[in-house]
């Protein structure tokens, strides 16, 4: 059954990592663009909320601290407290776990929405079928209790501010940098390991792009500062610079919005460039697109080791590989990521 409210107020829950939120955006998106009248909240972490900042469409951001005032039950207790006051008709959980499931019922909201594998699955009146697919189309297919059916990929939008802008632009003449087809960034960490390229690898790589007209970006949180360093010190290109850690994340979606390409893991900027529209260059290693993370640009390029029995050994990752043999990147040529950063090049032209 599908109620019909006068005016609409919606909860959007998503807890999970940058990436996720990222991917949940067009549920946001396409939500104000068929009910132009409904107030969306969006409940996430501490470290991704900084993505949402300046986005028109959601009204408020509730943060969920997992590890502060939330870890406790009284804290827990008290974003309940907060969830309910706000008298949601609607509540949308992307997340699965336990805590969002308990969030939604305790909401009140008539209409409580996610996935037919969500932990507690009875806490909600409609759930969705959690089906192999680009995380987007699945996301996008929460709304359909509400009668919204959209079956397209839909681009994520982020809202970087006019200071943003004005950083990048200070990179850019710092570098001496005239035109975007002259920058490449890359994104070399990760959470996990087995997500993660081989430092080497990417070392080996710079050094091959050393006689090419590029300046390369490294970039990052604070977590990726060490790994840059490391690279920056061991390659013969004189053209590496990092920004790891130094930029927030909305500015560095503005660096990836005015780069060529951009090099990287399987983890959220690539989805980031997705949302900007570059082209991306993505290394698979314990991961595979089956899980629905892949790349969406029509030019975006996957490079992974098919035919291995391990692989995937995890749908997140790993802190080792299972089997200490790590052909996953290991098998990998550098050499192939090279000539497709060449195609890049002559086509950006």
């Amino acid at each position: 059954k599908i109620q019909t409210f006068k005016t609409m107020k919606v909860l959007i829950i998503q807890t999970a990592f940058l990436g996720d939120v990222i991917l949940s955006l067009p549920l946001v998106q396409v939500l104000k663009e068929k009910k132009p009248d409904c107030s969306i909240d969006f409940m996430c972490i501490p470290k991704t909320s900084e993505i949402l900042k300046g986005n028109p469409y959601i009204n408020k951001v509730i943060i969920f601290d997992k590890h502060e005032s939330a870890k406790g039950l009284s804290g827990f207790r008290n974003l309940v407290s907060e969830v309910k006051n706000n008298k949601y008709d609607v509540v949308i959980s992307v997340q699965r776990y336990t805590r969002s499931s308990i969030i939604s019922k305790l909401s009140g909201a008539e209409k409580r929405i996610s996935y037919d594998n969500s932990s507690l699955p009875y806490l909600y009146t409609d759930k969705v079928l959690y089906s192999q697919k680009h995380e987007i189309e699945r996301v996008l297919d929460l709304l359909k209790p509400l009668g919204i059916d959209i079956s397209v990929i839909v681009k994520p939008e982020l809202f970087p501010s006019e200071d943003d802008k004005r950083e990048v632009a200070k990179i850019f003449n710092g570098l001496g940098i005239k035109n975007k087809s002259d920058l490449i960034c890359i994104a070399p960490g990760s959470v996990w390991f087995t997500k993660r390229f081989p430092e080497e690898k990417f070392i080996e790589l710079l050094n091959m792009m050393d006689k090419n007209d590029f300046k390369i970006a490294l970039i990052g949180g604070r977590d990726d500062m060490k790994l840059c360093e490391r690279i920056i010190n061991k390659t013969t290109n004189n053209e590496v610079y990092s920004f790891a850690g130094k930029l927030s994340i909305l500015q560095s979606a503005e660096l990836i919005k005015n780069s060529s390409l951009l090099i990287t893991n399987d983890s959220a900027p690539l989805h980031i460039a997705n949302a900007v529209g570059t082209k991306v260059i993505a290394v698979f290693g314990s991961t595979t697109k089956d899980f629905g993370f892949y790349p969406i640009g029509v030019n975006d390029k996957i490079f992974e080791v098919n035919g291995l029995k391990c692989r995937p050994c995890s749908n997140h990752g790993k802190k080792s590989c299972p089997i200490h043999t790590f052909d996953c990147m290991n098998n990998i040529k550098v050499q192939d990521i090279c000539k497709e950063i060449q195609v890049s090049k002559s086509s950006s032209y």
